[in-house]
């Protein structure tokens, strides 16, 4: 038993360790830029600390040895002199300190700025299981809140915990040059309060992890919401959204409040450490000055160097404080940037296109397998069809070929080359690909079609809508090619948003071109036209179509027909027609409701 407890010690200092390192990590990655101008912060801090210091000398000076004991009769009769000097710190001081401004400004900005590059790059990387798991508004909150706390700490907060550790070396070694009993009890204060100040900092840790939760679930509330507007007004939910965002607020109100409670307890109790510290001094300091122990010039400038100390030692509670919130915004961060990124893949690339799987078999999480020992073959240059009803596994065989998702078993291969093996851009490139959803940016239509190819002429990007069915309904629009879209698209019907995509993937002049249920959304007539045209287009080019609509598919070379992610049947539309299974069964339903 007592080797396991041992065990479980040292597992636990490890992980401290491991995450200590990694936050050390994490801000010397990404501080570069920024260094030269934090060590300028900290010594112009250190140099306005010092002149500080100075100040309180120069009254100490002035009392005893100018006012006090008569000498140096010229600043006596000049005292403009010691008035100037004073004013000289003063300025020195301001000067420095406006330094130390704008160089934590500078150095700040730079890391948070790189901080924000690195997130942003990584999330693109980031697999889609990772995406799944995870929500946007959580995201968000991660890569702009947290990295404002985790800025605010790295370059305000730690250049305060130096100044103040400065501070205090210079206030007590001008304390005790004075007064070194009076030095010592000031000196006890300040455990008193480091102690109570890291009391504090484990209450507020936990509250705020909840805290910030909550507000990344808030802002995920908002941004469903503003993204599914059309739904929320079509179906009626306005007072639904509503409550579920006041429920969400509620309870992100209720936290922040326990944790003002926590604040203002804990300022209330450090003020009265604080007030009984200067009472302290001020009252024995006095007792110290009529015994003759300690002249009037040391009292002043004793108590000075006192109220200089207490205020950085007070607030070094608000740091640790902070420090709880950058500690927790640390290992969101972290989550992120430790995230594993997609497999690059190899260097191979294939002569040729045929697509093959074999015995493949995946599933989104442990359960039941949404494909199931699957295998088939695609020729170059064909036209496959893919038929199935929801939860086949129609889009995750399109899905696994453009490696969204990792393979678990079977293999894949494009052009007997193991899609492993090929480097991810390329693979990508070269597969085309409509969702059912298509996802269009807030910019002009001919932005969305140009962004497969952003450097594609104004008559290839017409070309490709023409293709798509498109150019006429974009032409009929007051600005043409420049209309814009809208947020996610929501300007255009749900066709034209699926032929802009299919316009913006054939622009792309993928060797390999997949439309997942992408023309779910336009009438019969439209689908004919779109297939007719992609004929024309197709020149070579391998084409996959899914659809749950026979007549999309009965032009296909071949068909494959999923149920519940095995292989029902495959064959040519007249072959499947024949037989007495699925395909037909769904031709027959499907014929019999457009005779009616």
């Amino acid at each position: 038993m007592k080797g396991s407890k041992k065990d479980m010690k040292i597992e636990y200092l490890e992980a401290a360790v491991n995450k200590k390192y990694r936050k050390t990590e994490l801000i010397l990655r990404y501080f570069h830029g920024s260094k030269r101008y934090f060590l300028c912060a900290v010594a112009a801090s250190f140099l306005t600390t010092a002149l500080n210091a100075v100040t309180p000398q120069i009254f100490r000076f002035s009392i005893d040895k100018v006012l006090g004991s008569g000498g140096y009769p010229y600043l006596r009769e000049h005292l403009f002199v010691l008035s100037l000097a004073v004013v000289a710190v003063a300025v020195l001081s301001g000067i420095f300190m406006f330094l130390t401004r704008v160089c934590t400004a500078r150095a700040g900005e730079n890391f948070a700025r790189n901080l924000r590059d690195a997130l942003f790059s990584h999330v693109q990387r980031l697999p889609m299981s990772w995406h799944d798991k995870n929500q946007t508004g959580d995201i968000i909150q991660r890569c702009t809140s947290d990295v404002e706390v985790i800025r605010n700490f790295v370059v305000t907060q730690l250049l305060e915990v130096f100044r103040t550790a400065f501070l205090v070396g210079i206030s007590f070694a001008m304390m005790v040059s004075m007064n070194r009993k009076l030095a010592l009890i000031v000196l006890l204060f300040v455990p008193v309060v480091v102690v109570y100040s890291a009391v504090f900092y484990r209450l507020i840790a936990r509250r705020f992890t909840d805290a910030d939760e909550a507000e990344g679930e808030l802002s995920t509330v908002v941004q469903e919401n503003a993204t599914g507007v059309r739904v929320v007004r079509a179906f009626g939910r306005e007072q639904f959204e509503m409550n579920r965002f006041r429920e969400k607020n509620e309870a992100f109100a209720r936290l922040w409040i326990r944790l003002g409670t926590l604040s203002g307890l804990y300022w209330g109790v450090g003020d009265l450490i604080t007030g009984l510290q200067v009472t302290t001094v001020i009252v024995l300091g006095a007792m110290e000055a009529v015994h003759g122990n300690l002249s009037v010039g040391d009292f002043v400038a004793f108590a000075s160097y006192n109220t200089v100390l207490v205020w950085p030692v007070r607030g070094l509670g608000r740091i640790l404080s902070d420090m709880s919130k950058a500690g927790v915004s640390f290992e969101r961060v972290g989550y992120i940037i430790h995230g594993e990124e997609e497999a690059y893949g190899g260097s191979e690339s294939p002569d040729r296109m045929d697509i093959a799987f074999s015995h493949v078999s995946f599933s989104y999480e442990q359960g039941e397998k949404v494909l199931d020992d699957v295998s088939f073959m695609i020729p170059q240059g064909s036209t496959f069809g893919i038929l199935g009803g929801t939860g086949s596994g129609k889009s995750t065989v399109v899905q696994l070929l453009t490696r969204l998702y990792e393979l678990e078993e079977g293999t894949i291969t494009l052009g007997g080359v193991d899609i492993q093996k090929l480097p991810l851009a390329w693979l990508r490139r070269h597969v085309g690909m409509v969702l059912q959803e298509p996802f269009l940016y807030s910019r002009t239509i001919r932005e969305n079609i140009a962004a497969s190819r952003p450097e594609a002429s104004m008559e290839e990007i017409r070309n490709a809508a023409r293709t798509a069915c498109v150019d006429r309904s974009i032409s009929s629009f007051a600005d043409g090619y420049e209309t814009l879209v809208g947020e996610r698209g929501v300007t255009l019907s749900g066709g034209q948003r699926q032929r802009v995509a299919i316009a913006r993937m054939l622009l792309q002049k993928a060797p390999v071109m997949v439309f997942d249920d992408s023309l779910s959304a336009v009438d019969t007539r439209t689908d004919h036209e779109i297939r007719k045209a992609l004929k024309e287009h197709q020149k070579g080019s391998t084409v996959i179509l899914i659809s749950h609509r026979i007549t999309t598919l009965m032009g296909a070379d071949r068909i494959l027909v999923l149920n519940r992610g095995r292989v029902e049947e495959t064959g040519t539309h007249e072959e499947l027609i024949a037989k007495d299974g699925i395909y037909r069964q769904i031709y027959e339903i499907q014929m019999d409701r457009e005779k009616r």
